[in-house]
């Protein structure tokens, strides 16, 4: 009887995939015979360099005589540092996602009238063409709000007039618009997710030309449009701290390796998008949330330092949480000291947490941040310097703010765009090649059978 038995769809698929498995087998051995960099790392967990860049610097360790030496994390935004951005807009009480975006793209601080008319062109652009919300957004509601954003970005491409020209006025062009829609794309995908999938109400909001972006995403996703400035204000520092984070994190990565064939804006932004989805990536913030979840219903006092240590070791050991052993939230591929963008949540997130009644969580998250190092160490042997992500403290900032967990992810596509335009446009600026790495080939050279014979 052949392999597969043409009876059963789901047995088919099983057998298919046994028969996938079999002949898909990549020995261990052999990333340790040839010259693999798995995961573009290299064998002290550096990435592998392959481009260059002026929009972005992560800082987290220096090189000495051959060695990473832990320092204090700093992020680097086209010459500025991240936290002095973060706290000239915090001393002048005024938003700074927009500043940044304009940083971002054109490499250089606005003037006053450079920031106001830059806030106009953004505010010209966020209305989505005709129709658009009714045919592609609502028409196919998606379980999941980023695919539904890839996919309406991507639908764009049948709007614009101009779509396929690379050149660096219409590429700016295509960005501007799709940084200041992105938001409101968010907004509606949610609310036809709202109806469709949870049976609620659906509510559409016109947006207000003179708001800027965390205000519009506020005012579009709460029923009453009721918000306050200090949340608007802590959601915007969640949009800078997102904004961007170098070229070698995945999506922005793929953002650039997408654009490096000369294809579409919106082919490369979509498929930034797919890879933030992941929960590896964009997706960790929600891992947080779950482990603290998780916490809450096994540990009766959550304030209780030696309860919460206990609870880290047996999350370590894989007895509790999701099995796998990870401390979500805790480490970095380059941060060690500190990450600055967790540095910041946890500074501004606690007034706001204690005056909506979330002091506790922060507290536990506090607990969490000063104890891992010491359990990994205790239990796995780990002597690196591990300190706590920005997704340690987002999903609580997300909370206090009333998002849905829906879309803790979508946020962070909302803000990022703008690092995925700045990096596509440099990208088409300045390198002429394909990026193009190897694959080494290790499958077993097989005779060819005729059919019948097999």
């Amino acid at each position: 009887m052949d392999r597969l038995e043409f009876y059963d769809g789901n047995h088919i698929f099983r057998e298919l995939t046994e028969q996938f498995v079999e002949n898909t087998r990549i020995r261990k051995t052999d990333f340790d015979r040839y010259p693999v960099k798995k995961g573009l790392r290299n064998s002290d967990g550096t990435g592998v360099m392959v481009g260059l860049t002026t929009i972005c610097n992560v800082e987290g360790y220096y090189i000495d005589d051959g060695e990473r030496v832990p320092k204090e994390g700093r992020l680097i935004f086209r010459g500025v540092n991240f936290e002095d951005f973060v706290e000239g807009c915090r001393a002048e009480d005024r938003f700074g996602y927009e500043e940044l975006v304009y940083l971002l793209l054109f490499g250089s601080l606005p003037t006053r009238s450079e920031y106001e008319q830059f806030c106009a062109l953004l505010s010209e652009n966020r209305e989505l063409p005709d129709d658009f919300v009714e045919d592609v957004i609502m028409r196919a509601p998606s379980p999941n709000i980023m695919n539904k954003m890839g996919s309406s970005l991507n639908a764009l491409y049948a709007y614009d007039q101009n779509p396929d020209d690379i050149s660096p006025e219409n590429v700016l062009r295509q960005c501007i618009q799709a940084i200041a829609q992105l938001p409101a794309i968010m907004s509606y995908a949610y609310q036809v997710k709202r109806r469709f999938f949870y049976k609620k109400s659906m509510y559409i909001h016109q947006i207000k030309p003179e708001q800027k972006t965390a205000e519009i995403i506020l005012h579009s996703i709460r029923s009453n449009k009721k918000f306050t400035d200090a949340e608007a204000k802590l959601l915007d520092l969640c949009l800078m701290i997102h904004a961007d984070h170098g070229g070698g994190n995945n999506s922005t990565f793929t953002a650039r390796c997408v654009s490096s064939t000369g294809t579409d804006t919106y082919s490369a932004l979509s498929a930034a998008i797919g890879s933030l989805k992941g929960f590896r990536h964009g997706g960790a913030n929600i891992k947080v949330v779950e482990m603290v979840e998780d916490l809450h219903r096994h540990v009766e006092d959550v304030t209780d330092e030696e309860a919460v240590r206990d609870y880290l070791r047996r999350t370590v050991r894989r007895e509790v949480g999701d099995g796998s052993g990870l401390i979500y939230g805790m480490g970095h591929a380059i941060y060690t000291l500190s990450d600055p963008r967790a540095v910041l949540l946890k500074r501004y997130a606690r007034a706001l947490a204690e005056e909506k009644g979330y002091l506790e969580d922060w507290t536990l998250l506090d607990i969490i941040e000063r104890n891992a190092p010491d359990i990994f160490r205790e239990e796995k042997g780990i002597d690196k310097k591990i300190c706590a992500n920005v997704d340690l403290y987002s999903g609580l900032v997300y909370k206090t703010l009333a998002i849905p967990q829906d879309l803790f992810t979508p946020l962070f596509a909302s803000a990022r765009i703008a690092g995925w335009c700045a990096h596509r446009l440099e990208e088409l600026a300045t390198s002429s090649k394909i990026m193009r790495p190897a694959y080494k080939n290790v499958a077993k050279r097989l005779p060819y059978v005729a059919l019948d014979q097999r």
